[in-house]
């Protein structure tokens, strides 16, 4: 797919699934994101920049560690998880958070500029992986520090099935690589190719807990990277999907509950002085 073109898709895909992302993934993705904070470690008065912020999971952790002497600034692919995250912050009464559209493979910011930068699980879905990681170490000052999470290996997740669901009945191809990231350790040798320093992987196994299939599956179509081809089923095509990925994820119900494997891995480098 031309690259444009797959970013194009990737926003509109994102927009749809703005209403379902939280319910769907918000706790499933919070150990990813507390162990990117934690290495990240953004302090009091610094300036942080969140890509691919989605609805702001991660953005609001980092406003509250800054604190109002700091700055957060959160940009995304998708008008409508920035819309989101605006209104959001406004209704927090945060004055230390903005938003702003934008492509992680080109930040309109300034160089040297924030002192962490960080993308929350959004890696896995640019055109350009090596690009996108050179871009965040253009904008992280001297001395500042850069952190990614993403999925970890296809074997190790197991929602993974989803994406072959969804192709064989609507083509589409938004994310072709998208656990190549989490393999081994090949974020870890981009970031070491844009020039960061003391480069470090930490890899997690978690749990993705839903009470029900049909949660599993709301969260697996309407909630993430597949939405934009998804909103194409018609309910028959919807239900027989669902049946599918029910199915793939039999193995791992408890009881009533769906306790399904996932990884993470978090990459941290630094911008030497």
């Amino acid at each position: 797919m031309d690259e444009r073109l797959q970013r194009r898709v990737q926003r509109y895909g994102w927009d749809r699934a703005v209403s379902s992302y939280e319910k769907g993934w918000g706790k499933q993705l919070e150990p990813a994101q507390t162990l990117l904070l934690t290495m990240a470690m953004p302090r009091a008065g610094e300036r942080v920049l969140d890509i691919a912020c989605g609805t702001g999971l991660v953005t609001f952790r980092a406003a509250d560690m800054v604190g109002p002497s700091g700055l957060v600034v959160g940009t995304d692919i998708s008008d409508a998880m920035v819309e989101k995250c605006t209104r959001a912050a406004e209704a927090r009464g945060l004055g230390n958070a903005t938003f702003s559209r934008m492509e992680a493979e080109k930040l309109d910011v300034k160089d040297d500029f924030f002192d962490a930068v960080l993308c929350g699980l959004g890696m896995m879905y640019v055109t350009d992986f090596a690009g996108s990681i050179k871009e965040m170490y253009r904008v992280t000052k001297p001395g500042g520090r850069a952190a990614s999470a993403v999925w970890g290996r296809r074997g190790s997740c197991g929602w993974a099935d989803i994406f072959e669901i969804v192709e064989r009945r609507v083509s589409t191809d938004v994310c072709p690589l998208f656990f190549q990231l989490g393999t081994g350790d090949t974020q870890k040798r981009l970031f070491e190719g844009a020039g960061f320093k003391d480069v470090k992987n930490e890899r997690i196994n978690v749990t993705l807990d839903y009470e029900n299939a049909r949660d599993a599956c709301i969260a697996a179509f309407a909630g993430g990277p597949v939405a934009m081809a998804y909103s194409r089923f018609d309910e028959k095509t919807r239900e027989r999907a669902y049946e599918e990925y029910t199915e793939s994820i039999a193995p791992f119900k408890q009881g009533g509950v769906y306790k399904i494997p996932g990884e993470f891995v978090v990459t941290l480098g630094t911008r030497k002085p």
